[in-house]
């Protein structure tokens, strides 16, 4: 027995030891030696980082108030919201949400019922697969209906999508999708949808830090009535959702979270995203900037050495993303594989993103630098050890 105990001990310990070498070397792996290119991810400041560590991360607080001793909880949460509203210019703000995902989840539970119709771009045009029918949709009993969209302009097809908003009368429109390189027409289709009774969403999951840095476009001032997602992709937070609304849109999103959605909301968290949107506050409209310069300049690299980007007769992207063709998911996957062995990181469908090295400090020169490091590569061949060093 004794023997036994000493055994499962010694196991313990192996254990706690080897988690402990793997997150040291994924920190200086992903941290330190890769070239990022994922456009979901992001880093955080040493300041927001370390709040995501502090005291907060053991503590609740609720809207019953039924927990004592969170007074400071409270006004950390009344800053973020004020800060929020301040960005981005919106009547209310909710910081609760825990993901992007669920944000939408709020905001569609909100406003609709089962059999309702939803309008949003399609998986296949390069929307969210979280809103389609596998997804949110499936889930709350929703018809989803694809926004008109144009592959070869990779934009919603305004005229198209004002016909079919007043034939299908949705009853949430959803513009914003998981592939955005271009704004959506808001302005233009919004009025429309108001007039068929639809309440006008935006997920800048992927765009909300262009958003906040006043670029790409202005969804509130443009008609929608609630602009969610994520808060760690384009804009620099830590990893979870957001809400911003007009009052009366907000005030119904807000009277659902609590205790439908969201019981603990992560105070360490919602500390981390106010300090975030403080360091938006300030230094946001010069980082979106950069972002989208980058973006541009990494295209036209990447182009000019006979990579098959996207859309170069528009300029290649508005975005932080620029996308890259190489026919199907297998394929893409492939050379995705080859870019991490010299620890180029990009997803799958080679969809790549410029937030990460821009917060990281670099600029159009670096981007002429790392379309290089692709091409030797992936064209060149090169080795890979050769190449990461």
């Amino acid at each position: 027995m004794r023997s036994t105990r000493l055994s499962t001990g010694r196991s313990v310990w192996l254990m706690i030891d080897e988690i402990l070498s793997l997150v040291e070397k994924h920190e200086q792996w992903r941290g330190k030696e890769c070239l990022n290119l994922i456009p979901s991810e992001n880093v955080m400041s040493l300041a927001v980082r370390s709040f995501l560590a502090s005291e907060l991360g053991h503590r609740y607080t609720a809207r019953d108030r039924f927990y004592m001793g969170t007074w400071f909880m409270d006004e950390i949460e009344q800053c973020g919201e004020k800060l929020a509203k301040e960005v981005f210019g919106a009547e209310t703000a909710d910081l609760r949400p825990l993901s992007g995902h669920i944000a939408d989840m709020i905001f569609l539970a909100s406003f609709t019922k089962p059999g309702d119709v939803l309008m949003c771009v399609s998986p296949e045009d390069g929307g969210y697969p979280g809103l389609w029918n596998d997804g949110l949709a499936g889930l709350f009993g929703l018809k989803a209906v694809p926004l008109p969209f144009s592959r070869e302009n990779m934009k919603v097809k305004a005229e198209k999508a004002r016909e079919a908003i007043r034939r299908f009368k949705p009853k949430v429109l959803v513009f914003g999708a998981s592939l955005i390189l271009f704004p959506h027409p808001v302005k233009e289709l919004a009025e429309t949808a108001h007039e068929c009774g639809a309440i006008v969403g935006f997920d800048g999951s992927h765009v909300l830090g262009l958003i906040a840095g006043k670029h790409f476009q202005d969804p509130l001032r443009e008609g929608a009535n609630a602009l969610f997602g994520s808060t760690h992709k384009s804009f620099f937070g830590p990893q979870g959702g957001i809400i911003l609304a007009d009052k009366e849109h907000g005030e119904a999103v807000k009277s659902k979270v609590y205790p439908r959605f969201v019981d603990n909301a992560h105070w360490n968290r919602i500390a981390a995203l106010t300090l975030a949107l403080a360091e938006m506050q300030r230094f946001g409209r010069d980082y979106a900037g950069q972002v989208i310069r980058n973006a541009k300049a990494l295209a036209k690299a990447l182009h000019d050495y006979g990579f098959p980007v996207k859309y170069s007769r528009l300029g290649f992207t508005e975005s932080h993303q620029i996308i890259m063709d190489f026919g199907d998911y297998e394929r893409g996957r492939e050379v995705a594989e080859k870019l991490q062995k010299a620890n180029i990181i990009v997803d799958c469908v080679i969809r790549l993103g410029t937030c990460e090295v821009t917060r990281r400090g670099m600029k159009e020169g670096e981007m002429a630098k790392i379309a290089e490091l692709i091409k030797r590569t992936f064209i060149d061949k090169e080795n890979p050890e050769t190449v990461k060093r």
